[in-house]
């Protein structure tokens, strides 16, 4: 086979040493595999895909002498593609809705969206004969399936950061015969494409959500879940904590959970815009602007954001959504991943136990195995309720500050469980143990039993969080029951704390509480 020839150019952008290497894999394939041969390549967000295809099909055009066509699934992604083309010397026609194809012969490639390309392929509006080169963007999208039976004589490429199909029904094995996997992030990090991420995880009860028919939680309880005033000033705790300061995105899921994150944000006195699919072009690009060029901006959004939005000054990733999509989770922590001069790394705030769930980004993840047998990937994630049951419980720090005093706020509701059943005791006398701590937290921390009876208000969370452990241990979690035993809980707490509090006190402080 004759060498690809690698020498830098005039026209694109140079190409680093592994999209060399890359280029040469891939035109390994042109030569060798039939002509209707389908290769999937594997390459991390950030890693410059885009570019990479740009330069094939350069060079695809100079070498084989067959027209190239570029589909992908956004009208956005649609004009970047083609403006990266133009770059690479390409001229290329976008075939949108309103595109006139009497001038189709002057062009030897096409970009095109899915469906409209479809529907031009259906009403026999675009000759498609002398196409050698089908290369597919975000290749995961099974909608693209649907028109390979129109270039049964072509080479398909697609190209995807993550091998796994957007339908499960799907498999990406039965549209690909092989999968070419390129640099690992890890790689990418070590030699400075990408910069690394610091990930901060907040553990967050999931069991409410709700998964649809396509896989993922829901919007409505989603937004159920994240709009809930906990869930909010949690969020913003959390940036607080690990980002404030940082040019940040923020991931949703539902629209309504972005505007309270705006209101909430705007209300503590950040600077932050809303955007979703509903805001004109304009709109978008004037909040891109903006975002761009204010330090410390921040930006709540609704999935629009997660492909096709390329701003390396971002500092910050907040997930405030959970995802059973690894595409989705790697989509929206590599828009952070982007490297500066003197940007190497960015930061990660989970709020949906997606790290549980996938593994830290930047895993070193067997693709070869997930593309050939995505079913045992899948059926290894972890449910909600087993990350949740290994989860240790934490005040958050507004109200371990009320309780700075007690050296032991822990308690393990499941050790406490097996240690009492084994002394043979009723599984009510956990639940008993269990208000004598908290009773015990609340007098440490107060000169009076009203200070008492106040803190215990703060303990709300954390008691929710015991009875749905407790709840787990004995096997019994009817939404009525649990809901009882929360309620129940709160009133027997309070009425130890009136019952013994200056007993208690004396016995914790060594002297009665100090009447005034």
């Amino acid at each position: 086979m004759a060498e690809i020839n690698t020498s830098v150019k005039k026209v694109g952008k140079e190409l680093y040493g592994y999209q060399k290497d890359a280029l040469q894999e891939i035109f390994r394939r042109f030569e060798d595999a039939p002509k209707d041969y389908h290769l999937l390549y594997q390459l991390p967000t950030g890693g410059g895909k885009t570019v990479i295809f740009s330069e094939i099909v350069r060079r695809y055009l100079e070498t084989f002498k067959k027209k190239v066509l570029v589909l992908t699934h956004r009208i956005e992604l649609s004009k970047q593609t083609s403006k990266m083309l133009n770059e690479f010397g390409v001229s290329n026609k976008i075939i949108n809705s309103t595109a006139v194809l009497d001038d189709q012969d002057d062009f030897n490639c096409f970009v095109a969206m899915v469906e409209t390309l479809k529907n031009r392929l259906n009403d026999d509006k675009l000759d498609i004969s002398d196409i050698g080169l089908v290369i597919v963007d975000e290749a995961h999208y099974n909608s693209f399936t649907k028109i390979f039976k129109f270039f049964d004589e072509s080479f398909i490429l697609g190209v995807t950061a993550t091998p796994l199909s957007s339908n499960i029904k799907l498999p990406m094995y039965e549209n690909y015969q092989e999968l070419f996997v390129g640099e690992t992030i890890q790689h990418l990090i070590d030699n400075e494409y990408l910069a690394s991420a610091n990930l901060y995880s907040y553990n967050v009860g999931l069991t409410s959500l709700e998964v649809g028919a396509n896989g993922d939680y829901t919007v409505k309880s989603s937004e159920d879940l994240y709009t809930n005033s906990d869930m909010l000033s949690k969020l913003v705790s959390a940036y607080e904590e690990t980002a404030k300061g940082k040019k940040t995105l923020i991931f949703n899921n539902g629209i309504n959970t972005s505007i309270q994150v705006f209101h909430a944000f705007k209300k503590a006195g950040y600077p932050i815009a809303h955007l979703d699919n509903t805001n004109t072009k304009a709109e978008r690009e004037l909040i891109l602007k903006w975002f761009h060029k204010t330090p410390g901006a921040i930006i709540t959004s609704v999935s629009i954001l997660t492909t096709g939005f390329d701003e390396p000054t971002i500092e910050a990733i907040i997930l405030n959504r959970a995802t059973k999509s690894l595409t989705l989770y790697y989509q929206m922590i590599g828009r952070g991943s982007r490297v500066l001069k003197d940007k190497r790394t960015f930061d990660v705030i989970d709020l949906g136990n997606n790290f549980h769930r996938f593994g830290p980004w930047g895993a070193d993840l067997d693709w070869e195995k997930m593309f050939r047998a995505p079913d045992y990937y899948l059926n290894a994630i972890l449910s909600d309720e087993d990350i949740e049951s290994t989860f240790r419980y934490e005040l958050t720090p507004d109200v371990k500050k009320e309780f700075e005093k007690s050296t032991d706020t822990y308690f393990d509701m499941k050790k406490v469980y097996i240690d009492t059943i084994r002394q043979g005791e009723s599984s009510k006398r956990v639940l008993e143990k269990s208000i004598v701590h908290h009773a015990k937290m609340c007098i440490e921390n107060s000169e009076d039993v009203f200070d008492a009876l106040i803190l215990a208000k703060l303990l709300g969370e954390e008691i929710d969080d015991r009875i749905n452990r407790y709840a787990k241990c004995i096997s019994k979690s009817t939404h009525n029951f649990v809901t009882w035993l929360k309620d129940d809980y709160r009133k027997k707490l309070n009425a130890y704390l009136r019952a013994n509090f200056d007993e208690d006190y004396e016995e914790i402080h060594g002297h009665p509480p100090i009447e005034e």
